[in-house]
């Protein structure tokens, strides 16, 4: 299952009885706190859910696998999400 931004917005409305737009703009600035901090090169860590990190990874020799033509990967800041005890410890009852 897929959750959009349009999903968790008709959640909040529904769960909090707020107007749309209220609930559209508390969507957006919440997703763009987190841009803004990972662009910044910080960790964004919410409680009971996990933390995003940025990391950078190295520049490498890569091979397009439908020529084998050689070439190089460019160095790049790549962001990693590293799962909260409490969230685990929530979805252990579902992982096989």
């Amino acid at each position: 299952m897929t959750v959009t931004k349009a999903d968790i917005v008709n959640h909040i409305i529904d769960s909090c009885n707020i107007d749309h737009d209220v609930a559209v703009n508390l969507v957006e600035n919440f997703f763009e706190e987190i841009k803004k901090n990972l662009e910044k090169g910080d960790n964004v860590k919410i409680a009971g859910f996990g933390t995003f990190q940025v990391h950078k990874k190295n520049a490498r020799p890569g091979r397009n696998p439908k020529t084998g033509e050689e070439y190089e990967i460019s160095e790049r800041n790549v962001v990693s999400f590293r799962v909260g005890t409490k969230l685990r410890d929530a979805i252990k009852s579902y992982v096989a």
